[in-house]
């Protein structure tokens, strides 16, 4: 009777051991059916049909699904795990209207972007559009004045699932504040996917040999991946539909520059409702340089503004001084003189001096004269 027990007992054990293997293969077994299709297989599934015709003519179209959303050799258990209930909700029927990533997959594809975009990658990390959730939703001295609101996630994390109260307590101005889902707070709150669309219709970048150039004037200024994630309808905009603002110096209309890359930057850097200069997040560049793009002086990815001065301007002005080394907010952080709003008169209350004046000068009135600009 023992022995009989036994054995149904190390069946019962075998059988589920079995099915548990066999659970265990299903998964990237089907994977590997999938990837091996080279994304046609994925469009079984209805749902997926729009995201493969999509890529198919997007630029992106010579990188395999795979490459970017993970395949049968992916370590994340919860990779896979997602897969599965996914395969569970589409056999029940029981779909979401709209199938998107989730905030940890928008985290997670960032290596994957890191992996071909090395440099583009670097100097976003090295930049202010890195700052992580801790960075941007624990800071003391914008909580203590300012109460967190829905609409911080617009800009800052719109790929959270959720609203404030999910992702930060206490809503209040005292604090001491925390960041709720702990593994965001060291993730950063702008990640490649909130500027870039990846199935977005255009061609791959090609490199221009001597047969093949193009005019400076036809040369593409951004790629077609550029593109706004509006949170709220959890769709992309592409920067060629986002509007640029019609901005205000007191009452007189600002000539803004036509590089429509700007349309993404005000999106975030806005003004307020008075669309005037200054005020709100907004950096419209007036006085000497108006009518100036926003990346003439900010690199795309890092932000970096060190050789923006030279890119434009020969070593000294026509005051014979070193712009580099005029009191600007350039120079020191802490100067009256905003680069972005510095106008001549800023720097010359008597009067701008003529093309060529300050060759007439002595070395004392040039000595005063450079004094004064500093």
């Amino acid at each position: 009777m023992e022995r009989h027990t036994s054995e149904v007992i190390i069946r019962i054990l075998a059988t589920g051991a079995l099915v548990a293997i066999a659970l265990l293969l299903l998964v990237p077994g089907a994977s590997l059916y999938y990837e091996s299709s080279g994304g046609v297989t994925c469009t079984r599934c209805h749902e997926m049909t729009p995201f493969y015709d999509t890529w198919h003519l997007s630029s992106h179209r010579e990188v395999k699904c795979q490459e970017c959303h993970g395949g049968a050799m992916t370590m994340d258990p919860s990779f896979h795990w997602n897969n599965v209930n996914r395969l569970y909700q589409h056999v029940k029927g029981d779909l979401p209207e709209n199938t998107r990533l989730r905030n940890v997959d928008v985290q997670n594809m960032m290596a994957r972007c890191a992996a071909c975009h090395r440099q583009e990658f670097a100097q976003w990390q090295s930049g202010p559009h890195s700052s992580t959730y801790a960075r941007i939703f624990l800071d003391r001295k914008h909580n203590s004045g300012t109460q967190l609101m829905d609409d911080c996630l617009r800009c800052h994390g719109m790929h959270f699932e959720g609203g404030i109260g999910d992702l930060v307590t206490p809503l209040d101005r005292k604090g001491p504040w925390k960041v709720l889902p702990a593994e965001l707070a060291d993730r950063p709150v702008m990640p490649c996917l909130t500027c870039h669309q990846m199935h977005r219709l255009g061609s791959p970048m090609t490199k221009a040999d001597l047969q093949a150039r193009v005019p400076g004037r036809s040369q593409e200024t951004n790629r077609p991946s550029l593109a706004l994630f509006d949170r709220r309808t959890q769709q992309y905009v592409a920067v060629e539909f986002l509007p640029l603002p019609t901005m205000l110096d007191q009452d007189r209309t600002v000539k803004m520059s036509p590089d429509r890359r700007q349309a993404l930057c005000y999106q975030c850097h806005a003004p307020d409702s008075s669309m005037r200069v200054g005020t709100g997040d907004d950096r419209t560049a007036i006085g000497v340089h108006e009518g100036i793009s926003c990346l003439a002086c900010h690199s795309k990815h890092g932000q970096k503004t060190r050789a923006s001065c030279a890119d434009c301007h020969p070593k000294m002005s026509n005051c014979g001084l070193d712009v580099e080394m005029m009191d600007t907010t350039f120079l020191a952080t802490g100067s009256k003189h905003n680069i972005h709003f510095v106008k001549c008169l800023d720097c010359h209350p008597k009067g701008v001096p003529r093309k060529g004046q300050h060759n007439t000068e002595s070395p004392r009135e040039q000595e005063q004269a450079e004094s004064i600009l500093r």
